[in-house]
């Protein structure tokens, strides 16, 4: 009889066991969609400008052929690595119709140095020439997906994403990359072709939010 007991509870515990595997192999294998995946329409969004305070949308950018939208900010060691990047990046592929729109994403009671107002200063100091964004709310990042800064996604003309992910494969030192893949993304573009890659693993800092679970 104490034999079948424990057969019995044998049985019970690797049936448990497996069903927890299960639901482990589930958990990592099949991962609920956060934001937009490459070939998704991007919403639009109005947001204010740090340069002017004017209120910017990608509409309001007018005849373009697409997007460079980057979220970044003033205080992530990574993101201050990247700016003279994406000062290149927008003075190379503006002309070209390919303007970069910066967004902060991070809220300013959590890190202060990413308060507007400071926006303001860092934006007069670097000269950025591309539009600086503050996203207020912290609304417009969820909906992309963004989860470092900095996040580079990509638009055609139509707001479809065509690349997420990395801007180049060094942080450390622009001149040591030695794939760049915006400028990649975007030259395949150009001749008619679907970047390959079309998704990088984003290095940066995470996105400062009051909620942690929103990280």
């Amino acid at each position: 009889m104490k034999r079948h007991n424990v057969r019995k509870g044998l049985s019970i515990f690797v049936l448990a066991l497996g069903v927890m595997s299960l639901g482990l192999f589930y958990a990592f294998t099949n991962p609920v969609p956060d934001g937009y995946r490459v070939g998704e329409i991007a919403e639009d969004f109005n947001l204010q400008n740090a340069q002017d305070d004017s209120w910017v949308s990608l509409k309001s950018l007018g005849d373009v052929n697409g997007y460079i939208v980057a979220f970044t900010c003033n205080t992530c060691p990574y993101a201050i690595m990247y700016e003279d990047r994406l000062i290149e990046l927008h003075k190379k592929y503006a002309p070209q119709g390919y303007p970069v729109v910066a967004i902060n994403p991070n809220d300013p009671d959590v890190q202060p140095g990413d308060s507007y107002a400071a926006m303001k200063t860092r934006a007069k100091e670097k000269k950025f020439p591309f539009k600086y964004l503050f996203g207020a709310g912290q609304n417009v990042y969820p909906e992309y997906g963004a989860a470092r800064t900095p996040h580079i996604f990509l638009l055609d003309k139509n707001r479809v994403v065509r690349y997420i992910g990395a801007i180049d494969n060094n942080a450390q030192n622009a001149s040591a990359a030695t794939e760049h893949y915006v400028a990649s993304a975007i030259a395949a573009l150009q001749s008619g072709e679907d970047p390959n890659p079309d998704f990088t693993k984003a290095v940066g800092c995470t996105i400062k939010v009051k909620n942690a679970s929103r990280q």
